[in-house]
């Protein structure tokens, strides 16, 4: 966690640094993506930053690969890397971000020898409709696009009235967290809130099986719910989404934590299995 929350503390510094948000065609994303382009390089992935245009400025996505593995079999993990213009992004999603983020650093500490291929992505432009990830997605040949078994999305892992979500879309993957929170005495709900609305959905519309875990937006959080996971109930899972009050103090570190580590629980068992 203090690695996580440290990566959030660049994010919230950078836009800090410029003018408050990190939205896509910015200073604020380019120092962004340097940053966390930065990190993988030193600890040993191949990185690939692709260029995309959208509304008349430069978009770019961030890829890193773990050089190991069967890559005709990949296990793919993704958030967005952009703010809305409005701040600073560090929930939306910042912490999806740093999630992913630190899990392909513990994958390099660890000296991972997956059977099958990681990769991981920061995507750009998704605030504007998914661009990055739908070029990302309508870019791959057929055989790139086949050889994804997975790809798991994380937007919003840390909203400060949390619930705990997992995408519906895929049984197994469903399972997979499901049982991850259960065995640890957290309940869970499938998503509905975000269907459609974040990365994973230019994915699912290739053929290419998704799964994530979410903690809530702009949805207002039930009594049942409330009763489950705690927080308050008849307030939104984030009232600062889409917000200038989207910093560093709005974050759950628990939710944060059990949410990272649920990241790297399935991404080790993915990718060690032939699932």
């Amino acid at each position: 966690m203090a690695n996580v929350k440290a990566h959030l503390a660049q994010l919230q510094s950078i836009a800090d640094a410029n003018g408050g948000n990190r939205a896509h065609g910015t200073s604020g994303y380019q120092a962004s993506l340097d940053y966390v382009k930065a990190q993988l390089d030193a600890a040993g992935f191949t990185t690939a930053v692709q260029q995309f245009d959208d509304g008349g400025a430069g978009g770019a996505n961030l890829i890193a690969d773990w050089p190991s593995g069967d890559s005709a079999h990949v296990v793919m993990a993704g958030a967005h890397l952009d703010s809305v213009q409005a701040g600073p992004g560090v929930n939306d999603d910042g912490s999806g971000t740093a999630g992913i983020l630190e899990t392909a650093l513990a994958v390099s500490r660890a000296g991972l020898k997956p059977a099958k291929h990681l990769r991981f992505a920061w995507w750009g432009a998704e605030e504007n409709g998914m661009v990055g990830s739908r070029s990302y997605a309508n870019g791959l040949s057929p055989a790139d696009r086949s050889s994804i078994d997975t790809y798991l999305n994380f937007d919003m892992i840390g909203s400060p009235n949390p619930g705990y979500f997992t995408y519906r879309q895929d049984p197994a993957l469903d399972a997979l967290f499901h049982d991850w929170f259960a065995a640890r005495g957290i309940a869970t709900e499938q998503d509905f809130e975000g269907d459609g609305r974040s990365d994973h959905a230019p994915f699912q519309d290739a053929g290419i099986r998704v799964g994530g875990l979410f903690s809530g937006a702009d949805y207002i959080k039930t009594a049942d719910q409330a009763a489950k996971w705690g927080g308050t109930a008849g307030q939104a899972f984030d009232a600062c989404y889409h917000a200038a009050c989207d910093t560093s103090a709005n974050i759950d570190d628990t939710a944060l934590g059990r949410m990272t580590d649920a990241i790297a629980h399935a991404l080790w068992t993915l990718s060690a299995d032939g699932s």
